[in-house]
């Protein structure tokens, strides 16, 4: 069973994704420092709340440079969900302004309604479109439904980053991937079976 650590930096509940990871087959365990990402085989980034406080709890735990050493260098797969696949881009706007992870390149600002009777924030089910199967999302019919729960959106500066997106708010990107970082807008936790199998393809990595 492959040691997934799921980071703790103290702004989200983490119950319901160990759980989910448990049931898909990992081993979910929290990481609450740097040393906890160690030996990790997988790494899951979660998060809800501000763009800035998220960033400033990461690196007052120096968890952003235990991240960089285990998944840039070390190679071990990355999924951040929701809030902490906005982290890994260049800058965020939400909180005031701040810099981020900057593993993936772009910006995360506020999402706008496209058209007459969409709401912000975004909640609900909407379906995600991948660019390619892909490795997230493998054997996932096109245009499945997954789970949001967000008002502010990735935008990558490269469109090679751009793994899925979801017509809504003028469409925006649901999920990125750079190999072995990937990240989805919606929560797979949430999201019954197609979230499951996300999360079984992400363990298959």
């Amino acid at each position: 069973m492959k040691r997934v650590a799921i980071v703790d930096y103290g702004r989200c509940n983490l119950d319901s994704i160990a759980r989910a990871v448990e049931e898909c087959g990992g081993a979910p365990a929290l990481a609450r420092e740097g040393r906890d990402l160690a030996d990790a085989g997988r790494v899951i980034l979660p998060g809800v709340g501000s763009f800035r406080d998220a960033m400033e709890a990461l690196r007052a735990r120096r968890l952003d440079e235990a991240l960089a050493e285990r998944v840039l260098a070390g190679g071990a797969p990355f999924l951040g969900i929701c809030l902490g696949m906005q982290l890994l881009a260049s800058r965020g706007r939400e909180g005031g302004e701040a810099r981020g992870l900057g593993w993936i390149p772009g910006e995360v600002r506020r999402l706008a309604p496209g058209a007459e009777g969409e709401r912000v924030p975004h909640v609900g089910w909407n379906e995600v479109r991948p660019r390619d199967a892909g490795a997230l999302f493998s054997g996932i019919p096109p245009a499945t439904d997954f789970y949001f729960s967000h008002s502010y959106h990735f935008r990558c500066a490269d469109d090679a980053s751009v793994a899925a997106r979801t017509p809504y708010g003028g469409g925006f990107v649901s999920a990125v991937a750079r190999a072995p970082v990937f990240g989805v807008q919606f929560h797979p936790e949430k999201s019954q079976r197609p979230g499951f199998a996300l999360l079984r393809n992400f363990l298959a990595l």
